[in-house]
């Protein structure tokens, strides 16, 4: 459908890609993966034509239609309702609506031949079109994302940009392009709309590729990872979690290969070094300085994981009781938040705040920092001391500050070096730490916010949406830095990955209460399950069950060619098993020669060990997949004849 060939890119001399290949297949879903800076949004924009590369091709079908959500669309703005910027996405039938409109309008006049048979051309062009459908399939991905069936009549311009967004997906979603590319939809989107969208992608019909930082966003939606990294684009054959599993493998296997070729150049070097001056090993010597010339060198595997380990220090613990919440009641006007709730946070709680949006969670984290307005019944405990992360606090960073000035500001009395330590656990390293605040990306700007939150000495933290604009790497030391807090914490938060990883009580409003559940997400999640109202179609029609397999009857003969296959396979099986054992032992001795240095320095011998491993590797592999094979078979068998 379409085809990326030897693409390369460059921004100024810098390379983004270089001789970068892709294939995309109709129904392919594809996560795009890599480090913030590598090029993931630009590859989007040069597919869909907003960008020409510097060399190399993208072609795609004559049929292939793209659709195209990027952060550009938060600027868009409409006098229409959401509702009627929604059905945009179906321009023909709208088009042919119009027409019907003005002929009927027409015929109250002239009732010719001509006109009559226009009309039910266009009508029934229409009804091919599902025309008395498009609206009700607008109003269900709206709702789907959020919006209240209210809101569905206001102007788009009445809207945040986040909604905006929505909008625009809405519609992408309603025209379904033959590739859909999706840059991260889920920045502006609550966990309901998260799982909406989802299952809408599941049984998309078209191709996706998505760029995102939630990890279960892609997990769920994709089942293939391209990984944008080294100026060029891998693909695993997998969704997320298997695309950082098989990274692992390929890693191991990488670094493997560059320590056996290491150890290979360093006895090289040494041969030559050692018989440079000698007449008799000149042949020799230039034979293997030309062979160093020509290796194919194998590069050393640079780890993108960071491991982090936070001190986190407290001037004061607090008591038990951190806030108690009791009768608590807040509503804007007509619109009611919280009504007669109580709730209780202890010294220790790490407590996830979830939900969709407009239900109060932010109302509800300032009541509990103590910064909404006429509230009573809040008691804060002793000796409690707050620190409040919110995304507009990234505003306050002061941008003429380079970044070590800004952690050192943040009344820690850290030293510099101490200081230089948590900002290496935040990714900015050596001279990083001068940069100065106004240059930094909205993610680096959020790392620094989260950095001089965490060192602020606080025994209890709010958190409001603190991975938004978060890279994967990101997230996974934010998660490990409150893994090592000590302190009490409560969180909001879409992305599931990171409140699995932190939280061990759950928080949610429901019918105008604080509702809490005593455990992690995962059992969250599994009890949520349980509750669901079993289906009123699953009730009224049982699913059906699978008929079993018609058994042979053991007598007669058919069992008993069965039985007579079964032992051939049997027998076979049995003969595989010992020429993989064989296979195994060979295998072992050769990695042992293959672990001698001093094989190196033969290098005719070196030459045949590495020959007879791979040949030995690849009967392996072979002997492997013929054991599965007939594994498989004799399962089958068996359970025809059980």
């Amino acid at each position: 459908m379409l085809s990326i060939s030897n693409l390369s890119y460059f921004i100024g001399g810098r390379p983004l890609y270089e001789n970068a290949n892709l294939h995309i297949k109709p129904k392919d879903k594809i996560g795009l993966v890599g480090q913030n800076g590598t090029g993931k949004s630009t590859l989007l924009k040069i597919i869909n034509g907003d960008y020409q590369p510097s060399s190399g091709e993208v072609q795609k079908a004559k049929d292939c239609t793209i659709g195209f959500l990027n952060q550009d669309l938060l600027s868009y703005q409409s006098d229409d309702s959401i509702l009627n910027v929604a059905l945009a996405a179906f321009k023909e039938t709208l088009a042919l609506q119009d027409e019907i409109d003005e002929i009927l309008k027409k015929m109250e006049t002239d009732y010719s031949d001509e006109m009559i048979n226009r009309l039910a051309f266009l009508q029934e062009r229409f009804e091919a079109n599902e025309g008395y459908t498009i609206k009700a399939k607008a109003e269900e991905v709206l709702e789907g994302i959020g919006f209240k069936s209210a809101d569905l009549n206001k102007p788009l311009r009445t809207f945040s940009g986040g909604w905006r967004m929505r909008v625009m997906l809405a519609k992408l979603l309603l025209e379904k392009p033959s590739l859909l590319m999706l840059d991260e939809p889920t920045n502006h989107l609550d966990l309901p709309s998260i799982e909406w969208v989802e299952n809408y992608m599941k049984n998309y019909e078209g191709a996706v590729i998505v760029v995102s930082h939630d990890q279960t966003f892609l997990d769920n939606c994709i089942s293939s990872t391209v990984e944008v990294a080294s100026n060029t684009l891998t693909l695993y054959a997998g969704n997320y979690s298997f695309y950082k599993a098989e990274k692992v493998e390929r890693m191991e296997i990488q670094q493997n290969a560059y320590e056996n070729q290491q150890q290979m150049i360093k006895q090289t070097e040494k041969f030559i070094e050692r018989f440079r001056a000698k007449a008799t090993k000149s042949n020799q010597v230039q034979s293997r300085i030309k062979a160093l010339d020509r290796l194919d060198r194998v590069h050393e595997v640079v780890s993108d994981e960071v491991s982090v380990n936070f001190k986190f220090k407290f001037s004061k613990q607090s008591g038990r009781d951190v806030i108690t919440l009791d009768n608590i009641s807040k509503a804007y006007g007509d619109n009611v938040i919280l009504k007669n709730t109580t709730a209780r946070i202890e010294r220790g709680d790490k407590i996830a705040l979830i939900g969709a949006n407009g239900k109060g969670k932010s109302t509800l984290l300032r009541i509990i920092d103590g910064s909404e307005k006429d509230i009573k019944g809040r008691t804060e405990g002793y000796n409690v001391i707050k620190s409040f992360f919110a995304q507009h606090q990234l505003e306050a960073l002061t941008l003429d500050n380079e970044i070590l000035q800004e952690m050192a500001q943040a009344g820690s009395a850290k030293s510099e070096m101490e200081l230089r330590g948590v900002l290496g656990c935040f990714l900015f390293t050596n001279e990083e730490v001068f940069k100065k605040i106004k240059v930094l990306s909205g993610g680096e700007k959020s790392r620094v916010a989260l950095a001089k939150t965490l060192i602020s000495e606080s025994n209890f933290l709010l958190l409001d949406e603190p991975t938004n604009h978060l890279d994967f790497q990101s997230v996974n030391i934010l998660i490990q830095a409150l893994q090592q807090y000590e302190g009490t914490f409560v969180t909001v938060s879409h992305d599931r990955h990171f409140i699995r990883g932190v939280a061990n009580k759950i928080w949610y409003i429901e019918n105008h209460e604080i509702k809490e559940y005593l455990g992690t997400y995962a059992e969250y999640e599994a009890w949520r399950e349980k509750q669901a109202p079993v289906p009123v179609q699953a009730v009224q029609k049982p699913e059906k069950k699978e008929q079993p397999k018609a058994k042979a009857p053991v007598n007669n003969p058919e069992a008993q060619q069965a039985k007579k296959d079964l032992r051939k396979l049997e027998e076979e099986l049995e003969r595989v098993e010992k020429e993989v054992e064989k296979l195994e032992e060979k295998k072992l001795g050769l990695e042992r020669k293959m672990a001698d240095p001093d094989l190196y320095s033969r290098e005719e011998e070196a030459q045949e060990v590495q020959e007879n491993y791979q040949g030995i590797q690849a009967n392996l592999k072979e002997s492997n997949e013929k054991w599965e094979v007939l594994v498989d078979k004799i399962s089958n068998l068996q359970e025809v004849l059980s």
